[in-house]
């Protein structure tokens, strides 16, 4: 694995924007954690697509300006961008309603993407981006590549099965859940345990998977690393809403943990700045690295 900051990072999936009211913002958990590791110093691709209209357009130039490799990204005629209208509740959590088809569920495979894969360490990806078969069977041949597959599970009903959620898992090196995901798959799977910990455990003996990381909201997070499990209890805020604060912890654990960062520093640092995301409104809110450390110094 690259040392320090040349880490290489491909992110796969939906681009969108999300839609608050009269309010849109640039989002899609793959697009925010590729967002967020761009921020920590990783040099990164997103492979999407987007439509030929002014939302795409205005996503590719906003994506540029913020330092991404956008050539993976490629243009539909057929399909719109993507739009997801969000509600939050008055703890600031929220539910998606979102548009398809888009034109992040057609994403073919071309040799751009192959072969900005192929030259990367880390290949990201989730489960929404598999509810239409295009998209599904582009990632199906890029998780063919020898590269460090980082799998981040995002359930959202309807677009979801277990089958194709198994399969992800087995390709995946990394699995990211919440704790609402990770007890639903692993009952889904026939878990005859209770307990977040004794279920990582079930999801490592049933997959091909060597790590694995748990949110629980404010409480923190676990993370199972080469046989042991980690454990950060959370850090006090006052959330504004919970969008993409998931998407930016694994964007600050999977970078510091491929950089060699200690695993109970690399959660503590990822809980940090997934805790900062929810405090502030959207799913990229700019953070500085002070205040990270003091939070962290609570």
């Amino acid at each position: 694995m690259n040392n320090g900051k040349n880490l290489k990072a491909v992110a796969y999936g939906e681009v969108l924007w999300d839609v608050f009211g009269t309010e849109k913002k640039i989002g899609g958990a793959p697009l925010n954690v590729a967002l967020r590791m761009k921020t920590l110093g990783c040099e990164v691709a997103m492979i999407s697509c987007v439509g030929n209209d002014n939302d795409g357009k205005a996503i590719i130039d906003e994506v540029k300006s913020l330092g991404l490799e956008t050539n993976t990204i490629s243009t539909s005629e057929d399909f719109p961008t993507g739009l997801v209208n969000v509600t939050l509740n008055e703890r600031g959590s929220a539910t998606y309603e979102i548009n398809y088809p888009s034109a992040w569920d057609k994403i073919a495979l071309n040799d751009a993407a192959k072969k900005t894969v192929e030259k990367a360490d880390v290949l990201i990806y989730g489960s929404l981006v598999c509810r239409d078969n295009v998209s599904r069977n582009t990632l199906e041949e890029l998780l063919q590549t020898n590269v460090y597959k980082v799998f981040d599970v995002n359930l959202r009903k309807p677009h979801y099965s277990y089958e194709i959620l198994n399969q992800l898992m087995q390709s995946a090196d990394f699995i990211k859940f919440n704790d609402e995901e990770l007890l639903e798959i692993a009952s889904a799977m026939h878990s005859p345990f209770e307990s977040l910990e004794d279920n990582m455990g079930f999801i490592v003996e049933k997959t091909n998977a060597e790590a694995i990381c748990v949110t629980r909201g404010k409480h923190g997070a676990l993370l199972f690393w080469k046989g042991k499990i980690y454990e950060n209890e959370g850090y006090p805020i006052k959330v504004a809403d919970t969008v993409g604060a998931g998407d930016s912890f694994l964007a600050a654990l999977i970078t510091s943990l491929l950089n060699d960062k200690e695993p109970q520093e690399a959660i503590d640092f990822a809980c940090a700045v997934g805790a900062l995301v929810a405090e502030a409104p959207g799913a990229n809110p700019k953070i500085a690295h002070s205040e990270i450390e003091m939070l962290m110094a609570m």
